[in-house]
């Protein structure tokens, strides 16, 4: 799948060192996927779940969430937000238009 942007990994990991592994193994499990469905989806990653027309990830225990958009008939996935738990618990995300 073609993922748009990797940058916003990046940034992230840049501040929170410890999500750096994770988030590349994510990404490059992502890459390689030929995802057609939340179900095949969550045969990788169990925890995923759909919210509104967003996918969440845990990464790392629960210690951080990666929010993207899956279109799955383009095979593309948008990196929406990564945030941290407490950001995550605040709700801001949900005012994403992609939401």
């Amino acid at each position: 799948m073609r993922i748009i942007t990797r940058a916003r990994l990046r940034q992230f990991w840049e501040k929170h060192a410890d999500a750096e592994d994770v988030l590349r193994l994510w990404y490059q499990r992502a890459n390689q996927a030929s995802w057609q469905n939340i179900l095949e989806v969550q045969r990788v990653y169990p925890a995923a779940e759909i919210a509104g027309r967003l996918t969440i990830f845990d990464i790392k225990g629960h210690s951080y969430r990666l929010i993207v958009r899956i279109e799955y008939e383009r095979r593309e996935i948008y990196i929406r937000h990564v945030l941290t738990h407490e950001e995550y618990s605040k709700n801001h995300w949900k005012k994403d238009d992609w939401y």
